[in-house]
């Protein structure tokens, strides 16, 4: 008999499996090996359980599409916010000079970090799509540092299963696995087009998360915090989004 290794548990169990039982059996095995997401509990959660499963044995390093420039939207609209806050408004007369992202939580050395700091540790781009659920969608060249580098040179502990994500919008925040965090197309965009990212695309800085849905991308970030469970967080279910009928793993 071969051995069930974890490809196979998911080709020839989680994956072949339907129906109530079959998503009751493929529930079980993503507990066994840690991958459930945090809003499982909802009504779709054992179909969420192994949709995110899925995703993640058979696609964890899975590349989103990337463009050539040519095909850049010539006039991406940007879906509307609301008015930005007091605080927000004095940051940007300020040129966002004093504008600061925070890393804490899991990490060895927490820090506050300036968008030049930022841009000194390391620079990368691709030109993908924000794939928006509500129909905002546009393909952009953005620019930014890694989120792993950022990570890393705060010292990430092994313990550390999710990255929480906050914008300086109240109530605004979203949340990845650490995965999705270390992957190399996942930014801390400050860039968009070869220019400064504007406002209303979520400048001065927004984490670009081009393998799920635009939602994830979350606009005007200021603190990302690495911990072991959402529990601790909202309504634990992993972000605002399930909290209002979203998923929280939203792949494409």
């Amino acid at each position: 008999m071969k051995p069930m290794t974890r490809r196979r548990l998911v080709t020839t169990g989680l994956a072949t499996t339907a129906g109530a039982a079959g998503l009751a059996a493929a529930g079980v095995a993503a507990r066994r090996l840690g991958l459930v997401p945090p809003d499982h509990c909802g009504p779709y959660g054992a179909g969420e359980t192994l949709t995110y499963s899925a995703e993640r044995l058979l696609g964890e390093n899975a590349m989103a599409r990337e463009f050539p420039r040519e095909l850049i939207s010539e006039r991406p609209f940007a879906n509307p916010v609301a008015p930005p806050s007091e605080s927000f408004r004095k940051l940007e007369a300020g040129g966002f000079a004093d504008w600061r992202l925070v890393v804490d939580g899991l990490v060895a050395h927490p820090l506050s970090l300036s968008l030049a700091d930022l841009k000194s540790m390391g620079v990368h781009s691709h030109i993908t799509e924000v794939s928006c659920e509500e129909g905002w969608s546009y393909i952009a060249q953005w620019k930014g540092t890694p989120v792993s580098t950022v990570l890393r040179a705060a010292g990430i502990m092994p313990a550390a299963r999710y990255l929480a994500y906050f914008s300086i919008e109240h109530g605004w925040w979203e949340s990845v696995d650490i995965a999705e965090a270390m992957h190399p197309q996942t930014l801390l965009a400050w860039g968009m087009n070869d220019g400064d990212l504007p406002v209303p695309f979520g400048g001065p800085l927004r984490i670009r998360v081009p393998r799920q849905l635009g939602y994830k991308s979350v606009k005007y970030i200021v603190r990302i915090t690495a911990a072991e469970s959402m529990k601790g967080f909202g309504k634990g279910l992993g972000s605002a989004s399930p909290e209002a009928g979203y998923a929280w793993y939203a792949g494409i």
